[in-house]
């Protein structure tokens, strides 16, 4: 976008839009990064992305539009046809006679919108808008996909062959369109992994979105062999190995994103299962907050991770998070006066500046190998992917009491547990004592789409249900203690929130997600239990009397502050 950093500056300090130094330390690290001030605002928090793009439309002398406020028909949506609209990130979003408003997030782009104005004969009036919002109309497109792919296995799987030669079915138009379009959408849903499930007669595909499996399609058994072998090929796996598990892994580039796929390839009675999990590989931008930590809990892990020496343990099932959060702190951490080296499986985000090493177990390159190795590389952090085994747990205790930050996750429910399990897989308790800095416990919830969330009030039946499972009159005196609700508030008269489903959140009432956690601090008196081999139970109270907020009363922190459900909390905490 063609705007001269200075003007931008002196426009948004005029406007009074941020703090003035906010705004001058952005404009002195874009100058001496070589930045995009712009982005830099964005990446720092200094502007929200809705109030630069009107500061920027104002200087462009442009319409500024807010999609999330606008009905877009079908018929006006489909006018740029997808395939342009998601390479250009530009957006019809109304028709008026013979004038067509588009939007758009860089209006330099000249030479697409000559191109629309051509192929539609239409007047084109242009917009800026967000690109969070032009990405969420992309999204509408995603309505007819189902009919969109009826109408290619209609066309293209009647002669798919399923015998033959594997490398040439792989490579057969038809196959090689599916497996195209089933990762095309995938990407535009905001999918983490793809199923595909063969049945006795027919194939299942599922997406994963903000944690939870959608069944997207039911493909014809037929197909099953292609896609089976396209994956394979994309992979780099063994086509005619059809009883052993497979691991592989592709990129592709979209959109200005590298997307890292990581495939398990698994038979099972019907055929061969696939599990496709997608990967930004560059994905950056997150912080502790946006995550969900906030207050005394964030405090703390500020604290922790600034210490030259110690563990810092992130522990959860899987699919909860811990490595997000790790990739954060040590986005955090990674300046250039600290050496900072990884050993992973696998490597999910390249970061810049950061040694990441990839286990192989296959040639010996194990966790306890490579930790063992990068000591000798002069780190001053490293990041442990997971602590599976004794021989790990012992280097890793052994580096952080020799001046090493050491970043790791552990398999637990809660963050006490943490401590018993270490001294399961055979470390002493003073060790674990005397090294561990701080044990962060999450999950991973669902958040609440903010266009059609719906208030109400418990009743005296659902508040003794929710009695059954949880201890109500604690965690309302913990949510009073840490200021978010008033301290004469009753369960009856808290107003919460509930999913109802509009079309901006796929008729789900949920969008994106938010971490829930559990921040146990090691502090003295902690110590002074661990070296007493105390139990899970025993740690866990002390670090309530100490104020520890737990996992469940984090959640309804977050419900009662209508970030997420009751119903999401139960899902992640109970079920």
């Amino acid at each position: 976008m063609n705007i001269d950093s200075a003007q931008l500056k002196e426009y948004i300090v005029s406007a009074k839009l941020a703090e003035p130094e906010n705004i001058a330390a952005a404009f002195l690290r874009a100058q001496k990064e070589q930045l995009v001030f712009a982005d830099v605002l964005l990446e720092d928090d200094v502007l929200e992305e809705a109030i630069l793009c009107k500061a920027q439309a104002q200087l462009l002398d442009m319409p500024f539009v807010d999609l999330s406020k606008e009905v877009i028909l079908s018929s006006v949506l489909q006018i740029i046809p997808e395939v342009i609209a998601k390479k250009t990130m530009i957006v019809a979003f109304s028709k008026r006679g013979r004038d067509l408003d588009v939007a758009m997030i860089n209006p330099d782009d000249i030479q697409t919108l000559y191109f629309i104005k051509k192929k539609t004969n239409l007047n084109i009036i242009v917009h800026l808008a967000t690109k969070k919002d032009i990405f969420n109309v992309l999204k509408q497109y995603e309505k007819s996909f189902k009919a969109d792919f009826c109408d290619l296995l209609d066309k293209d799987t009647q002669d798919v062959r399923c015998e033959g030669n594997l490398a040439d079915i792989a490579q057969e138009l038809p196959i090689v369109r599916i497996v195209d379009t089933l990762i095309d959408h995938a990407i535009l849903q905001g999918a983490s992994d793809i199923h595909i499930e063969p049945l006795e007669k027919e194939l299942i595909v599922r997406y994963r979105i903000d944690g939870v499996l959608h069944k997207i399609i039911t493909l014809p058994k037929n197909v099953l062999t292609g896609i089976v072998a396209r994956i394979k090929v994309l992979s780099h796996l063994t086509l005619d190995e059809h009883r052993l598990p497979q691991d592989g892994r592709f990129k592709i580039e979209k959109e200005k994103h590298k997307l890292s796929f990581h495939v398990s390839i698994l038979s099972v009675f019907d055929g061969e299962k696939v599990v496709m999990r997608l990967l930004d590989e560059y994905s950056t931008g997150l912080t502790l907050e946006k995550m969900g930590l906030t207050g005394e809990p964030l405090e703390i892990i500020h604290r922790e991770i600034n210490k030259p020496n110690g563990m810092i343990l992130v522990t959860g099932p899987t699919d909860s998070g811990k490595t997000t959060t790790l990739y954060t702190i040590m986005d955090i951490l990674n300046t250039p006066e600290v050496n900072i080296s990884s050993v992973e499986d696998p490597v999910e985000y390249r970061m810049n500046n950061i040694n990441q090493t990839q286990v192989q177990a296959k040639i010996g390159m194990t966790f306890s190998t490579v930790l063992r190795a990068l000591l000798h590389q002069d780190p001053d952090i490293i990041m442990v992917g997971e602590i599976r085994d004794g021989e790990t747990l012992d280097i890793a205790i052994h580096a952080a009491m020799t001046g090493h930050l050491i970043l790791s996750t552990l398999h637990t429910n809660s963050a006490a547990e943490a401590v018993p399990r270490m001294i399961d897989m055979g470390s002493q308790p003073f060790l674990i004592a005397s090294t561990t800095n701080v044990v962060i416990a999450q999950r991973i919830v669902r958040r609440l789409c903010g266009n059609c969330r719906e208030k109400y009030t418990l009743n005296k039946k659902n508040i003794d249900t929710l009695k059954k499972s949880y201890d109500m009159n604690h965690i309302l005196k913990t949510l009073k203690r840490i200021k978010v609700i008033d301290a004469s508030a009753t369960w009856g008269k808290i107003p919460l929130y509930r999913a109802k489903g509009c079309g901006q959140c796929g008729k789900e009432g949920y969008k994106g997600r938010n971490g829930i956690y559990e921040v146990f601090d090691v502090t003295e008196d902690i110590q002074k239990l661990i070296t007493q081999s105390a139990t899970t139970e025993v740690l866990d109270k002390k670090a309530q009397k100490n104020g520890m907020v737990t996992i469940a009363e984090d959640g309804f922190a977050k419900v009662v502050q209508g970030i997420t459900t009751i119903e999401e909390i139960i899902r992640v905490t109970k079920e």
